[in-house]
């Protein structure tokens, strides 16, 4: 268990998807996918394994939930600057993200 004190540490961010490409150096399929954070955080890039259940063109326009506040990691030759927030479902990844549309870099409590 964790203590509200650490969880509250933990920052998640709604942003728009802008960009969706594969990331051709992960050893899993995954996208390199470039998200909208808004004026304070600007736009930053994650590899995520969610070529399962969505197509590139689909996610376009797409608001996601991400944590924001990670320490970067290198996924193949993509530097990973948040991570996109799913459940890991039978059927694969399914998206965190909002029901109806938010300002980009609104935070999640």
């Amino acid at each position: 268990m964790i203590t509200l004190e650490e969880f509250d540490k933990v920052e998640m961010r709604a942003g728009t998807v802008l960009e969706v490409k594969p990331n051709k150096k992960s050893r899993n399929p995954a996208y390199v996918v470039a998200i909208d954070f808004g004026e304070e955080l600007g736009i930053k890039k994650s590899s995520a394994q969610i070529t399962t259940l969505y197509q590139p063109e689909d996610l376009i326009g797409t608001q996601v939930i991400c944590c924001v506040n990670l320490s970067p990691i290198h996924i193949g030759s993509v530097k990973s600057e948040v991570r996109i927030l799913g459940t890991e479902s039978e059927q694969g990844v399914v998206l965190l993200r909002p029901t109806e549309p938010v300002k980009n870099g609104d935070k999640v409590f």
